[in-house]
């Protein structure tokens, strides 16, 4: 079957006309969890797809940034433990770095784990960075590659998380490839096209798809409680899904996860999930 689209080319961006975006107060990634996992498993929209073997399931995860405390971090992970979890759901959680030996002792093993960040090649004298090789000895199954942070603060370009990227799959790490536009780009109406640039650097590092979750991640809805309308963040992520039709394949097109990051919490990830390219969703929690 041929795969369905709803590219829309009249791109709504943030004009004046479209609707208010949304604020919400930040609520704990346990919360998010427990409260809407049974919706997302039970509401997914039927789409005509390329048959293929592919990975169904809604992804939900917590990136806990540069957060927390030992102390803290027991208790969340006690929460998560207590959870009822759908079994047809992905559970990642991101634990900075120190703590990902804590979390992966004392989590249970139905929640996988994430890196933040990981090098470029194999370990070496590269102060303060972290390899793929010791995040899999640590059990990590995942790890978030090119978020705006590290794009905007830090300073890595496209090419550099491509590389990132396509070391981490070699190395078998699923990666989380994040992607999204700033607020003046999106004003200026660049959205599709910092967001196609981003995801070419990604298609011109990897050699297999197999393992990539693409996360829609708006720099001006991460941590700012403003959140995406469905429509803005619908629209772009069935351009993301065309992108990949014409210039990697109609299988990985059909196969990609997609997912939404951006002050996504307990109160509007239900809306957000009604969404047609919303099988999946992704919520860059951070820990409270």
């Amino acid at each position: 079957m041929a795969m369905v689209s709803t590219y829309c080319p009249q791109f709504t961006g943030l004009r004046r006309s479209c609707s208010k975006l949304e604020t919400s107060s930040p609520q704990s990634f346990s919360q998010h969890v427990t409260s809407h996992l049974r919706l997302f498993s039970s509401n997914k929209p039927s789409r005509s797809v390329v048959a293929m073997a592919s990975n169904n399931k809604f992804f939900v995860g917590g990136n806990w940034k540069c957060n927390g405390t030992k102390d803290s971090i027991t208790k969340l992970v006690s929460d998560l433990n207590s959870a009822n979890l759908e079994a047809d759901v992905d559970v990642v959680v991101s634990p900075p770095f120190v703590y990902i030996d804590q979390v992966k002792n004392s989590l249970t093993d139905r929640i996988e784990i994430s890196a933040q960040n990981s090098w470029v090649g194999k370990g070496g004298a590269f102060t303060g960075e972290i390899s793929v090789e010791q995040l899999k000895d640590l059990g990590c199954k995942w790890v978030i590659l090119g978020h705006s942070e590290r794009r905007h603060v830090i300073g890595e370009d496209d090419q550099f998380i491509g590389k990132k990227a396509a070391y981490a799959l070699s190395e078998g790490l699923g990666v989380i490839a994040c992607i999204g536009e700033k607020l003046e780009e999106r004003e200026a109406g660049k959205t599709f096209d910092v967001c196609f640039k981003q995801l070419k650097a990604f298609a011109d590092a990897v050699t297999s798809w197999e393992n990539i979750v693409i996360a829609y991640e708006p720099v001006w809805a991460i941590g700012t409680g403003k959140v995406a309308t469905p429509l803005q963040a619908q629209e772009v992520h069935a351009a993301v899904r065309d992108w990949l039709k014409t210039n990697v394949s109609a299988d990985v097109a059909s196969a990609t996860r997609i997912i939404y990051g951006g002050s996504v919490n307990g109160g509007n990830c239900a809306e957000l999930a009604k969404q047609e390219d919303y099988r999946w969703l992704f919520s860059l929690a951070v820990l409270p």
